[in-house]
């Protein structure tokens, strides 16, 4: 798995683990935009890290739903300088929805799937970038859209 550095073009190998208590204090609302604390008793909180650092660069809120037989992502987000047109490295979100997207695939198999609620509007964002499917409010990755998402960013 891997993120791509926007001013050199250079592909830098990443990991994506769970946040342990202590990672809470660098989640900040000011890089982070939300406040990751609130969520780490109800969800499974990961992040995603550069192989070799330790700084957080994307952070992901995940809930296993079995009756469903789905994982939605209740919060994802890049650090401040890995947003917009600036970015710093590009694919971040990508790792993290694809992540999600193999652990949906090993617990479920063929009937897996990956929800997300966006901001309003983000939706047309996850639609047209990683091919997500519109649910109502939600959208979302089952079948083939999901196993593209694992094959372009995870192997």
């Amino acid at each position: 798995m891997e993120i791509v550095e926007r001013a050199t073009g250079q592909k830098k190998p990443v990991s994506i683990t769970r946040v342990v208590k202590g990672d809470l204090k660098s989640l900040t609302k000011q890089r982070y935009f939300f406040k990751w604390k609130d969520l780490y008793e109800t969800t499974e909180l990961y992040k995603l890290t550069i192989d070799g650092d330790d700084d957080i660069l994307g952070v992901m809120a995940l809930q296993d739903i079995p009756e469903d037989r789905r994982f939605e992502i209740k919060l994802l987000a890049s650090s401040r300088e890995n947003v917009g047109t600036t970015k710093e490295y590009e694919h971040i979100a990508g790792c993290m929805i694809a992540y999600a997207c193999g652990l949906a695939n090993r617990a479920y198999a063929d009937l897996a799937c990956v929800s997300l609620l966006p901001k309003t509007e983000l939706k047309k964002h996850y639609i047209q970038r990683y091919n997500m499917l519109e649910g109502g409010a939600q959208v979302f990755l089952e079948a083939a859209p999901l196993n593209n998402m694992i094959k372009k960013y995870l192997l």
